[in-house]
């Protein structure tokens, strides 16, 4: 325990950012949409790969992510490449490439898509301000 401690002290705005990402990916990974959408930030931007307009409310992202990560389980999501870029103290920008991945009617399926995340520092927390994927073009 003292090493995670210690770990937090010295983490800076770029891990902090990069923790968020990790526990977005294990929620997602585990369908888990209470925890998914507890890693926002109430009034994020939010634009996903299948969204047909801009979400800027948890509730339409929780709606999104009951429709995306209920079905077609096990599901997965990574990042493959990707760069962050430190905006300052509290707030990091991260894009790159990633995949998701799922079972549907028993096959599996895979999604390349481009990837961007704004993380932001609000009070002690750090939430996701911005969310954007689309699929990689043909």
């Amino acid at each position: 325990m003292l090493a995670s401690i210690s770990t937090l002290a010295v983490a800076g705005p770029k891990e902090e950012a990069l923790q968020v990402l990790e526990r977005w990916s294990q929620a997602f990974g585990q369908s888990n949409v209470d925890a998914i959408v507890a890693l926002y930030a109430p009034d994020a931007l939010f634009m996903g790969t299948g969204s047909k307009t801009l979400v800027t409310r948890q509730e339409g992202i929780r709606s999104y992510f009951e429709n995306a990560l209920l079905q077609n389980k096990p599901r997965s999501a990574a990042l493959s490449e990707y760069e962050t870029r430190v905006l300052s103290d509290t707030s990091v920008l991260v894009t790159g490439l990633d995949a998701t991945a799922g079972v549907r009617d028993g096959k599996p399926f895979s999604n390349p898509g481009r990837v961007t995340f704004i993380v932001a520092k609000q009070g002690s927390d750090w939430k996701i301000v911005h969310f954007h994927r689309s699929a990689i073009p043909n």
